[in-house]
């Protein structure tokens, strides 16, 4: 049975999602459908409850939300190695790196969203910081050398972090004594799977 993506292009969260599919082997096995949340797009709306992407709805049915749960179905589902080992001291490691990466992602959309709200009623002190929260969780990252020649959940979710931050944020300076995560995204986005899913 065919499985049903729902997805915004510009999304970080449903690129992660896209791709991990190609990487598994999934991607003929799942329709990828474009719907606007901010609309209410009904049929997203039966499947979640807060309207969100990326919404899976599996082979069985079941609607998935959250991108790490999707992943996580998608990467067991799958052919090839494990992108989130099983368990033990590796598995904390990409969940660690996963999570840095999910934590820029965040400040960085919080931010989005603060400057799409008319001038009077914008916050300069959270601006300020989730900016350096956004910085901070970038240097650890840098830190933590996400090596792109070892793909796992976590360096995925780093090189779609930096990729997205860049395309939201273009006044935003990431690559400045960054120099892993520079090499880590022009490596990433020379994949197949990171080309096919560029934000737009």
């Amino acid at each position: 049975m065919t499985m049903k993506l729902y997805i915004t292009a510009p999304s970080p969260y449903a690129r992660k999602c896209r791709i991990v599919a190609r990487e598994k082997g999934l991607a003929d096995r799942i329709e990828e459908i474009a719907v606007d949340p901010y609309a209410n797009a009904p049929e997203l709306l039966a499947s979640n409850p807060l309207v969100q992407v990326p919404t899976l709805i599996a082979g069985d049915g079941l609607p998935l939300n959250d991108s790490p749960v999707i992943c996580e179905y998608l990467d067991e589902l799958g052919q090839g190695p494990r992108l989130l080992p099983e368990g033990g001291p590796e598995r904390l490691r990409v969940r660690r790196l996963e999570t840095l990466g999910a934590g820029a992602l965040e400040m960085g959309v919080k931010l989005v969203l603060e400057k799409r709200r008319p001038e009077h009623e914008r916050s300069p002190s959270w601006i300020e910081r989730w900016t350096g929260n956004m910085g901070r969780a970038l240097d650890a990252l840098e830190a933590a050398a996400p090596d792109a020649s070892r793909l796992d959940m976590g360096v995925i979710t780093a090189g779609v972090a930096v990729t997205w931050i860049a395309f939201r944020h273009p006044d935003y300076d990431w690559k400045t004594g960054r120099p892993g995560l520079v090499a880590l995204q022009a490596a990433l986005e020379a994949r197949p799977s990171f080309r096919e899913t560029t934000p737009a």
